[in-house]
């Protein structure tokens, strides 16, 4: 028979952590600077410490181990020692990397951005001696907080009127309209299919096919942009190719491409107009407007919600830049690279907030990638300095501010709380929602203080941008993502089509 510790299966040795806190630890640490918020940490643990877990975790076993021959709770211990020595090895490593890691995040002033990076399958714990491992960890940049109160800053307002509002219903109905096939040559507005191919010096470095482009001045990849695509594209028909240069973005995934001019030739294979509903009362019911003027109404909410998103983004991009405006110091490339995406959540999430379109989301996406390494080393700045304010102001995210948030996505995407609450969860960005609404407050206590001038706001240009959430340098693994993305948006866009 196999011996145990009483607890679970035979030959199993899962000891629970001790209830009591473990005795404080003499500790020889030494910290230094290896890089821009990088430190390097080595910790010694005195031996004596290391016994005190050992003698500690042995009592715990010989309480509770089955071994042949002997009562559970009167196995000897030198037996013990033996039979389990591989369980009492790795079980005496864990609380003393645990116990020591958790003094050490006492006692020093370190702020860790990420977990250390420690190989546990590599460190040992010698049979005499002191204990030594070493690590690396990202930690919060130092600074001087520069001065929050009482900052000038240029409010954007603007009036939404009826012609704005008619203005955004035609857009607003366009994701409920249908495609209808035409023989006749390609108008801006006009929907194309085509197979896209990009080249380098007669080199293939990625193709697109049968993808659907809606025909408007600039089209925008996830790593650059056409300008001019109506243009270039008008006049087109059914069967032509077409071919003109795109310069790939600087901050491009495919480094060795960034900046580069690839050759783009497009191959139409069919050209659709969009057909917008009419507003029948079956049509209105479905959408959830009692009347055309109730949907007005609605769209006149929505256009207010997007102003006050630019005003609120237009104010915090000033008070940022004022108060980062001294914040000088480096931050390491690797963790800039990490964090882009999680700014680009980020970003996304605020825009789903305040009611834009998912067209119009994956145009600010697309921008947003082309410069993503740049507008990331921005935002973590912005984040450090946002979290430094928050803490000195004690402000923290409550239960109702979560729920009051999430209440409200629901409530403009026309869905349940709890459904959105679970897609945010399972996708991570819950504490990308957390860590917004905090510096969100930490932004709202600087405006409480701010002297505001109220100055012109212009219209949005998003009807002047199509996106595509696809890569000109062929990121295959992007573009897989993308293939599910863009269907996702079909979907959101023209999910009544055939209705």
């Amino acid at each position: 028979m196999a011996e145990s510790v009483n607890e679970g299966a035979a030959g199993t040795a899962n000891v629970p952590d001790s209830e009591s806190t473990p005795p404080r630890m003499v500790l020889d640490v030494k910290i230094e600077d290896i890089g821009p918020c990088k430190k390097h940490v080595r910790v010694s643990v005195p031996r004596a410490s290391i016994d005190e877990a050992y003698e500690s975790i042995l009592e715990d076993y010989s309480g509770r181990a089955n071994v042949p021959g002997f009562r559970v709770g009167h196995v000897p211990p030198e037996l013990v020692k033996k039979r389990f020595k591989t369980e009492l090895s790795d079980q005496v490593k864990q609380r003393v990397l645990m116990a020591s890691l958790e003094q050490l995040g006492d006692e020093s002033d370190l702020e860790p951005i990420n977990e250390p990076n420690l190989d546990l399958e590599s460190i040992e714990i010698p049979e005499q001696g002191d204990f030594e491992y070493e690590f690396d960890v990202e930690v919060r940049p130092q600074f001087d907080m520069p001065q929050y109160k009482g900052l000038k800053i240029k409010r954007p307002a603007r009036d939404i009127g009826d012609v704005e509002v008619q203005d955004y219903l035609a857009q607003f109905l366009e994701q409920y309209g249908q495609l209808v096939p035409v023989d006749s040559a390609v108008k801006a507005g006009d929907y194309v299919t085509v197979n896209i191919e990009f080249k380098r010096d007669g080199q293939a470095v990625a193709k697109i096919d049968d993808v659907s482009v809606r025909v408007r001045p600039k089209l925008r990849f996830r790593d650059a942009e056409l300008d001019g695509f109506d243009k270039f594209m008008t006049g087109a028909k059914a069967g032509d190719v077409k071919t003109i240069d795109v310069q790939v973005s600087m901050e491009a995934e495919t480094i060795e491409l960034r900046g580069e001019t690839l050759q783009a030739t497009f191959t139409v294979l069919d050209v659709k107009r969009l057909e917008a509903p009419n507003l029948t009362t079956e049509f209105l019911e479905r959408i959830g407007a009692s009347s055309e003027e109730n949907l007005k109404e609605q769209i006149r909410g929505m256009l207010d919600r997007q102003v006050k998103y630019e005003q609120r983004q237009s104010c915090r991009r000033q008070v940022l830049e004022q108060i980062t405006e001294s914040a000088d110091w480096d931050l390491p490339e690797d963790l800039v690279s990490k964090q882009v995406e999680n700014a680009l959540r980020r970003e996304i999430l605020e825009m789903q907030q305040a009611g834009f379109t998912s067209k119009e989301i994956l145009a600010r996406e697309n921008e947003l990638r082309q410069r993503s390494l740049s507008t990331t080393r921005k935002n973590l700045k912005e984040h450090f300095v946002l979290d430094r304010l928050a803490d000195e102001e004690n402000l923290e995210v409550t239960a109702t501010d979560l729920n009051a948030e999430i209440g409200l996505m629901a409530l403009q995407r026309g869905e349940n709380p709890r459904r959105v609450r679970a897609r945010l969860v399972k996708s991570g960005m819950i504490e990308n929602l957390e860590a917004q609404i905090r510096e969100r407050k930490a932004v709202d206590v600087i405006l409480e203080h701010a002297e505001f001038e109220d100055v012109p706001l212009a219209a949005g240009a998003s009807a002047d941008v199509e996106a595509l959430n696809r890569s000109v340098c062929g990121n295959s693994a992007q573009d897989v993502d993308a293939d599910e993305h863009e269907h996702d948006h079909e979907n959101c866009d023209h999910d009544h089509d055939h209705n």
